[in-house]
């Protein structure tokens, strides 16, 4: 891990080329002309003007040495989203913004997400927060970070997919695959649609040093959500098993094999047999899908699961519990080894696929 980028992985390095460049014809029918690179540059200029001044450097210090990221702030209270990486484990922050340097402070550490939550006491600009739910793979986005501890510089690139699972590693919820470039300190900036708004927070590199992957806006505001609510982080569970059905019913391919003794689905009125539909507000094709609406249960709230048992659908409301993983450490304080192992960014192994 490069401790002054604070990405887990190798920081990106390759260039992006060939965007939008020529014309294509089919036919007889020419198609409607690209934007020329002066209009792409255009656009991502007037992104870079309207953003710039509510990203931020972050400087900070752990057990090793000094890191540097990026940041950026939520609410005009000082409120900050970056990545674990920079603000999870490290002390002594310091933030730069508007020509000043400014002491932070940590409110949240979610190794599950991947990102944390700083502090000033300042007013401060504002970046809007957008929807990544709805975007379509190859859809333009605009990064803004601080590369090699280097002034403010935009990067652009294209949604490359919505992933669950990478090599042989799940990941706890979707993430974005973004095809841009990416180096050392720009950990926690923010990923922006053409309009200005936040879709994602990149939190990690790929191993081939190309693209990165980026937190959805939807799973950061789950967390801060929590945080306001109860002043912690509420991973929950209801503890149901599901695997692959030998056929597909209803859309869905998710069935349930096992309810865990001891867990809030045990006496719920859910059997085994039953093909799952939806998650709380997430709807569930394959087994895999359980695993992003797990993320999205806060423990303590009832969670609607809708199954199709025969030819009948039924809606059951779960009380959820709080994640066994989570009970030993708060997720919004300073992890240790144990909760690094517990609840790791990437699963080293498959999940067990239960609504967690």
């Amino acid at each position: 891990m490069n401790r002054v980028c604070g990405f887990r992985d190798a920081a990106l390095r390759c260039a992006l080329f060939g965007l939008l460049l020529g014309g294509v014809t089919m036919g007889a029918r020419a198609q409607s002309p690209p934007a020329s690179a002066s209009d792409l540059s255009h656009e991502v200029k007037q992104v870079f003007d309207r953003a710039a001044r509510a990203v931020i450097k972050i400087r900070g210090s752990d057990e090793h040495s000094d890191l540097s990221g990026t940041g950026f702030f939520i609410d005009p209270t000082g409120t900050i989203y970056t990545a674990y990486s920079v603000g999870g484990e490290a002390t002594n922050f310091t933030v730069e913004f508007g020509g000043k340097k400014v002491r932070a402070r940590r409110l949240v550490a979610d190794l599950r997400s991947g990102i944390a939550m700083l502090k000033i006491d300042a007013a401060t600009p504002t970046l809007p927060l957008g929807k990544s739910e709805g975007m379509a793979v190859a859809t333009p986005l605009v990064m803004i970070g601080f590369p090699l501890d280097l002034p403010q510089t935009p990067s652009f690139g294209l949604v490359g997919g919505f992933d669950n699972k990478y090599l042989d590693r799940y990941l706890t919820t979707t993430h974005l695959r973004v095809n841009m470039p990416s180096q050392r300190g720009e950990a926690g900036a923010p990923l922006l649609n053409m309009h200005g708004e936040v879709i994602g927070i990149a939190v990690s590199s790929l191993e081939n040093s190309s693209s990165l992957y980026a937190l959805p806006i939807e799973a950061a505001e789950k967390i801060r959500a929590d945080f306001v609510r109860f002043g912690e982080i509420r991973h929950g569970w209801v503890g149901v098993n599901v695997a692959e059905a030998a056929e597909e019913h209803e859309g869905s391919r998710a069935e349930m094999t096992q309810l865990v003794d001891g867990t809030p689905a045990a006496n719920s009125g859910l059997r085994p047999g039953d093909i799952l539909l939806r998650v709380g507000q997430k709807p569930i094709h394959q087994p895999e899908d359980v695993i992003d609406a797990s993320f999205f249960i806060t423990a303590g709230e009832m969670v609607p699961i809708t199954v199709l048992r025969g030819d009948e659908k039924i809606t059951v409301n779960v009380a959820s519990e709080i994640h066994p993983l989570s009970r030993q450490q708060n997720p919004t304080m300073l992890a240790q080894p144990s909760f690094n192992q517990a609840l790791p960014l990437k699963l080293e192994r498959p999940p067990e696929r239960t609504p967690e």
